[in-house]
């Protein structure tokens, strides 16, 4: 199959409060047929995920905190266990996520590695994360974390064994993909190997 022919005929604001949600009319012609659709398309920017690991104590860093739409859909007390993560700002991905590190867990880590990105919901959003692993140590430890209270951040920060981290997959306590997917790169790439 060949790549189709896109020909945007329009986009209509229907909301931009926190982020910008947009109905788009396309044209979209293939091989076999030209039709016009409608798409209802939230765009929330890009953001930056990382996985830290330790290598010596075999664990990694993790928090957890109140996410509405997980509540909304099924999460009894709306807690998520989850990769440190943020949005991009005007600084680049690593940036960024240097950033959210030091503001979530109170670490401060000066060598991040990407290991790919990736479209996370690319049927309604937009959005595009950068995944990054880095390597921890308590002298790394500069402030309290806990998250911006400007934000409404209350995160508890968690130093979980990382076999324990990959039961809780299985388990269900972890349930966001972004972390799921970190957690399984870290297993097939025995990232935390001596």
């Amino acid at each position: 199959m060949k790549n189709p022919q896109i020909e945007i005929k329009s986009e209509e604001i229907l909301s931009q409060k926190h982020y910008t949600y947009k109905k788009v009319t396309l044209q979209y012609t293939d091989e076999q047929k030209s039709e016009t659709q409608t798409r209802e398309v939230l765009d929330r920017g890009n953001g930056a995920t990382i996985l830290l690991y330790n290598k010596e104590n075999q664990s990694v860093v993790l928090v957890k905190q109140f996410r509405l739409p997980t509540f909304l859909n099924k999460n009894k007390t709306g807690m998520l266990i989850e990769a440190c993560a943020g949005m991009l700002e005007e600084e680049n991905p690593e940036d960024t996520i240097k950033r959210e590190v030091q503001e979530e867990t109170g670490y401060t880590i000066h060598s991040v590695k990407k290991i790919f990105q990736a479209y996370m919901s690319p049927g309604a959003v937009t959005e595009i994360i950068h995944f990054f692993v880095g390597e921890y140590s308590n002298e790394m430890k500069t402030g309290k974390g806990g998250g911006l209270e400007s934000e409404h951040e209350n995160i508890e920060i968690l130093e979980i064994k990382f076999e324990k981290a990959m039961k809780m997959i299985i388990s269900g306590e972890i349930e966001d993909a972004k972390t799921i997917m970190l957690l399984q790169y870290a297993k097939i790439q025995n990232l935390l190997a001596n």
